[in-house]
């Protein structure tokens, strides 16, 4: 009991380190993408924060297995630096023995991410699709810069000469293309601009100036008013960023649990089926026309020119008929592969939180890979190598070059048999 304490403890600033410094890395990567549209969209702290942690829900998934072999290539590396192990071996306890608790944390956390993508990433990915979409309809903040065109407005153009601290705008010329019968350009020695209560509107408050206004339909139908004090309101939609309700929305394959996606594979593989089975059924009636001898159907048919273009007929029809089923059970094999890839992808990553130890444990004994840098190394070798096998797999399951069990298990099976390989080495020791 004391040794597993001792072994437990070894790992857990290691694992809750290299987990947390993957998580950072892959958020700023993401968030480095998104810099200009989070920046350019005038979000609020709190949008910003949710979007950041929305995005750990799938990068917690992808940062605990690389956590567990950081953890145990640095733990059992510095405990081989240090010769405990040969201690520990010394006194009759093994590598196997020595990695029961380790294995015993790799199962409950193989349990607890299997739960958490099945379960809340599914959630999770939906709200964050949401907000992507709600982000990139939203339009950039409106601000009037002085002596620049803003043209964030759909169909209106404003120009303001000069703009004081205090938001007052001298100057302003109003290009307004928003009504289709009429062309205004208004133009005011001084105006503001402020939303309305909804911010769905903008409205402007104009001072000294006058209206040009020209009708589409009639070039001489020409005006100009003139006013001291004169408001108008102009549409401004998707200006500030709302956030869209998810309830109801279709989801992906990534938004789904195993059993939603289990049901779409079962009625895709339905329709495949009936596909194959409206093809056999089109070619043996058309092979039975093709193949019967002079029948009763055909003694009303009163000319060789009458039955030549009735059989031209037939065979367009049934081509017709069995392209149709072959391209219809080739759609629904593929969007079965398709859901199959994520199905098994859920199974395949969170094992590799057990995978992993039996790789890191012996790793870390045979290189000695005490120091964080070794540690790291070798942690971002077998990453690399791991999702090169899983990201290869998925585009080979896609196209239908390989099964999708296959697809998603060969990095596991590679990682698995490179694990069997060092524990018997070092356990022969």
């Amino acid at each position: 009991m004391l040794l597993s304490r001792y072994i437990l403890r070894t790992h857990a600033a290691p694992f809750l380190f290299g987990t947390v410094v993957i998580m950072i890395l892959f958020l700023l990567q993401y968030f480095m993408r998104w810099l200009d549209q989070l920046a350019s969209k005038g979000l609020d702290v709190s949008t910003i924060i949710m979007f950041m942690v929305l995005n750990l829900s799938w990068i917690v998934v992808l940062a605990i297995p690389v956590g567990v072999l950081f953890s145990t290539i640095m733990a059992f590396g510095a405990m081989s630096t240090t010769h405990e192990v040969t201690v520990m071996k010394a006194s009759g306890v093994g590598l196997l023995r020595m990695m029961v608790p380790v294995v015993s944390c790799g199962v409950l956390l193989w349990g607890f991410v299997f739960w958490y993508t099945d379960t809340v990433l599914p959630e999770t990915n939906v709200r964050l699709s949401a907000m992507m979409r709600d982000i990139e309809r939203t339009k950039p903040t409106f601000a009037v810069d002085e002596g620049q065109f803003s043209t964030y407005l759909d169909g209106v153009t404003v120009l303001a000469r000069h703009v004081d601290t205090n938001g007052l705008m001298r100057g302003m010329t109003i290009y307004d293309r928003s009504k289709y019968e009429v062309r205004n350009v208004i133009s005011a020695d001084s105006g503001r601009l402020q939303f309305s209560p909804s911010l769905t509107r903008l409205v402007v408050q104009l001072h000294n100036g006058e209206i040009h206004q020209r009708s589409v339909r009639d070039p001489m139908d020409y005006r100009v008013i003139r006013f001291a004090g004169y408001q108008m309101t102009l549409p401004a939609e998707n200006m500030m960023y709302q956030a869209s309700d998810v309830t109801g929305t279709s989801r992906s394959d990534r938004e789904m649990s195993i059993a939603d996606m289990r049901q779409v594979v079962d009625r895709a593989e339905l329709q495949a089926r009936q596909a194959d089975e409206r093809y056999d059924t089109a070619f043996i009636r058309h092979m039975d026309y093709v193949l019967r001898d002079g029948s009763p159907a055909d003694s009303s048919v009163r000319s060789m020119k009458d039955r030549i273009e009735r059989a031209i007929s037939i065979v367009v029809s049934t081509r017709s008929t069995l392209e149709s089923e072959r391209l219809r059970r080739s759609s629904e094999l593929t969007v079965a592969n398709k859901y199959l890839v994520e199905i098994h992808k859920k199974y395949a990553i969170p094992f590799a939180c057990l995978l992993f130890v039996f790789v890191g444990c012996p790793m870390g004994i045979l290189t000695k890979g005490g120091s964080f840098g070794s540690s790291a190394l070798i942690s971002l070798g077998f990453y690399v190598l791991y999702w090169i096998s899983m990201i290869g797999g998925e585009k080979l399951a896609d196209r239908g070059l390989l099964s999708p069990a296959v697809a998603m298990w060969v990095g596991n099976a590679t990682i698995g048999l490179i694990a069997a390989i060092v524990t018997l080495r070092v356990n022969s020791r």
